[in-house]
């Protein structure tokens, strides 16, 4: 415990060093992380083969744990991209001048020390990192045991760039891989100003169930996509072999397809390319008559209540049939976990009623789910993505990770 206790408080220690830092400098950093972490491209490779080497290659966690050239090269242009976004600690949310004089402002600032609980996700050592570091936020990294040597890899890039440029390393520290580290990050509030947790569901309700700091639930998605009746029969084919097969281990992939039944006939057309990628598909009666003969036999299974709410994490998606919008809006807000839900309509009505109504972090009208991400939503790259309502919600950049408070400036003035 005293160990921890030390890593804690060097973390903390290092808050007011990196306060003092100018935004070109920090900025000069991420350029030199990102130089660094090309120029070690193979070592990173190297250390990441020794986990993958640990897990079944059948396990959906696999491909979140699998980095390659062209994903580190991914990694590295996110990096350049938080280097080019203007920093938002400074920035005046707002002001006005009281009666007697006094100015008073209300400004972003930096939360402080961070600590992040994520799985099998190295890249995510990188995006913390960036976002942090850019907003002068010290990261404390608790990344699980599945990704240990790549993560020690990624943060001893990381590290020895800082110390090369004369910046505490402290700002960036990776926690063991153990359990005992996550148990000890969950109590260090005399030193820790916000936890985020970041993967399944389970891990977010072990947080949120044990923290004694301030928590931003992130990470768990049960999508779904409303095919509406008077959808248009080829966005709903793209857009759903698109959100439930881009990457099936994220949590912005498809879960549950919702149809009207009056379009079950072009059900079979909507689902016709997921055989392709050996797409389980759960349905109910109606769902199951209408794909029994366009649908591989041995992918087809009949749905039960647990095939719905269920965030698969694999090649499995669920259908359920409603007679109209008022049904389908039902079923999203029984099973949704808030994070990212679609309708495939051409009536503006319907769409604008959807958008009202659906209670999530990311509404789409005729866009896949896939896109709930950061960098797409131009954020550079993400902390995390918010499922909750306080404080931050959907994809988490650079002003997500700050807080503010607010600066009374005057000449004397004393209250009466």
């Amino acid at each position: 415990m005293d160990d921890y206790q030390s890593l804690f408080q060097a973390a903390r220690d290092s808050r007011i060093s990196l306060n003092m830092l100018e935004e070109n400098t920090i900025n000069e950093i991420l350029e030199a992380v990102a130089k660094e972490t090309e120029l070690k491209m193979h070592h990173i490779l190297s250390e990441n083969q020794k986990d993958l080497q640990r897990m079944d290659k059948d396990n959906p966690m696999y491909d979140r744990l699998l980095l390659t050239e062209e994903r580190i090269r991914g990694i590295i242009n996110d990096i350049r991209n938080v280097a080019k976004l203007s920093s938002p600690v400074g920035n005046i949310l707002s002001e006005n001048r009281h009666e007697n004089g006094m100015l008073i402002k209300k400004e972003l600032v930096p939360f402080g020390v961070i600590g992040i609980i994520y799985e099998a996700r190295p890249n995510v050592s990188f995006d913390i990192f960036s976002l942090c570091f850019k907003t002068q936020n010290v990261c404390l990294l608790k990344g699980g045991s599945d990704a240990r040597f790549s993560n020690e890899a990624i943060v001893g890039i990381i590290r020895e760039v800082l110390d090369q440029h004369n910046i505490n390393p402290n700002v960036c520290i990776l926690l063991p891989a153990d359990r005992e580290a996550t148990a000890e990050l969950l109590k260090a509030r005399d030193y820790v100003d916000l936890i985020i947790p970041r993967g399944s569901k389970s891990l977010i309700d072990f947080v949120r169930s044990n923290s004694l700091i301030p928590t931003i639930e992130t990470g768990a998605g049960v999508c779904h996509t409303y095919f509406h009746k008077n959808g248009d029969k080829e966005k709903g084919e793209r857009m759903v072999y698109n959100a439930k097969t881009r990457r099936v281990s994220v949590c912005n992939s498809l879960d549950c397809l919702i149809i009207d039944k009056e379009r079950l006939n072009d059900l079979p057309f909507i689902c016709s390319r997921l055989k392709e990628q050996n797409v389980i598909i759960y349905a109910d009666r109606s769902a199951y008559e209408s794909l029994s003969d366009n649908y591989p036999k041995e992918l087809l299974k009949q749905a039960t209540e647990e095939s719905y709410g269920t965030e698969f994490l694999d090649y499995i998606m669920s259908v359920k049939t409603v007679n109209d919008i008022s049904d389908a809006l039902k079923h999203i807000d029984k099973f949704s976990s808030k994070h990212s839900e679609a309708i495939v309509s051409e009536d503006e009505a319907a769409i604008k009623l959807f958008e009202k109504l659906v209670d999530a972090a990311c509404v789409y009208a005729n866009v896949s789910t896939a896109f709930t991400d950061g960098a797409q939503f131009g954020l550079g790259a993400e902390i995390g993505i918010s499922t909750q309502k306080m404080h931050a919600r959907g994809p988490m950049g650079l002003q997500e990770l700050c807080s503010y408070k607010w600066i009374i400036e005057g000449e004397g003035q004393v209250r009466s």
